[in-house]
């Protein structure tokens, strides 16, 4: 797996090596461009672990279990939906909340909890600009949401997903700072961009298969109507919904 560190090694060798022999000037702005693509894709897709390491999916799970979590919340429209639907089909599901929608629906992640899902700290801003945070303004935020998460259900929070998905040198400081565990996906519904709820649920049950993550936001009429879809077909296929912590054996809180 490609990390950021053995990239910068492998290209400072290339670039020493166009040095030492002379080579055209014009293979400087080549090594760049390479350098670029390949951080900017490892930056976008948490799978790669290019930066953290992060939690995606569980392959060796010995159990025919899938986690669905769900990001963005708490709304205060949709979240108490899923949660009845969740309730209905007696599935667990683990909810990645944002600090400051957190000050605005606090009983809402006393509820989540109360039912047996798993709360975890998805910024307190979730900022466009997130990714381009220095480490200690990424700190402040992780910690003003742990401290809300904490003021509602006296645990300290041990589980971060960082806003987009994306991650970079100053998000990984932050992480090793805070002492928390990064959890990803493998499975991306795109339920804020499709439509239509069937086009949704094909691209999450097509090549679905145990120790899978789902990623859902729960700020959506559409995604209320694919997890109860989503639930059914979980059902018809003998899939259990588990929390993120049980799928990869981890504890969510301190």
């Amino acid at each position: 797996m490609l990390k950021f560190g053995r990239v910068n090694s492998f290209f400072f060798i290339l670039v020493l090596l166009v040095l030492s022999f002379e080579l055209p000037k014009f293979l400087y702005v080549v090594l760049f461009i390479c350098w670029l693509i390949v951080t900017c894709i490892g930056s976008f897709h948490m799978r790669w672990n290019y930066h953290v390491n992060a939690l995606n999916s569980n392959p060796k799970t010995s159990k025919k279990q899938v986690a669905i979590t769900f990001d963005d919340g708490p709304s205060s429209e949709f979240t108490p939906q899923v949660l009845s639907i969740l309730k209905k089909y007696n599935s667990k599901a683990s909810f990645f909340c944002i600090g400051n929608r957190i000050e605005k629906h606090p009983k809402l992640v006393q509820q989540i909890v109360a039912e047996g899902h798993v709360v975890g700290n998805h910024s307190y801003s979730h900022s466009n600009t997130f990714d381009f945070f220095s480490k200690n303004k990424i700190v402040d935020e992780i910690i003003s949401t742990n401290k809300l998460i904490y003021n509602l259900i006296k645990v300290n929070c041990k589980l971060f997903r960082p806003p987009f998905g994306i991650t970079n040198p100053a998000i990984k400081n932050a992480i090793k700072q805070t002492n928390l565990q990064v959890v990803g996906w493998n499975v991306r519904s795109l339920d804020t961009k499709i439509k239509e709820p069937k086009k949704i649920l094909n691209r999450i049950t097509k090549n679905l298969k145990a120790g899978d993550v789902i990623l859902l936001h729960d700020s959506s009429k559409r995604t209320v109507v694919v997890l109860e879809q989503l639930l059914l077909f979980l059902q018809e296929h003998h899939y259990e919904t588990v929390t993120v912590d049980e799928l990869f054996e981890i504890e969510a809180y301190a």
